[in-house]
């Protein structure tokens, strides 16, 4: 298993995921909410629209844009199943469990920490 740091090193050779970043806007909503309303936020979206084992919308649940996670979702492949299965071999079709989600929820927050840093 990969660590954090070892899947965002993964993830920066990657000419699409690389591409992502934070706005200014983005930014100043983080430094505004506080990192541990984004967390909370992340651990929302991870529970709601990610780790259910059959979602309707499977690869369009995600937005681009409107919250950093969402962002750090696209940025990690974290945004979808496929990407899930396709980047971390998390198979489609059984739901995440609460340390799968967890692990998630630390990668989305890790790149967003790291997004504000630069």
């Amino acid at each position: 298993m990969q660590t954090v740091e070892q899947a965002l090193k993964k993830l920066e050779k990657s000419k699409f995921r690389s591409g992502f970043h934070l706005s200014e806007q983005d930014k100043a909503y983080v430094r505004a909410k506080g990192m541990e309303t984004i967390c909370r936020h992340a651990e929302d979206f991870v529970k709601n629209r990610l780790a259910p084992a059959n979602l309707n919308n499977d690869g369009k649940q995600t937005p681009m844009r409107g919250h950093p996670a969402f962002l750090a979702q696209h940025a990690t492949a974290c945004c979808c199943r496929g990407c899930l299965e396709k980047w971390y071999h998390v198979p489609k079709g059984v739901p995440l469990t609460p340390l799968q989600q967890k692990k998630i929820v630390n990668l989305l927050m890790k790149w967003i920490e790291k997004e504000m840093e630069a």
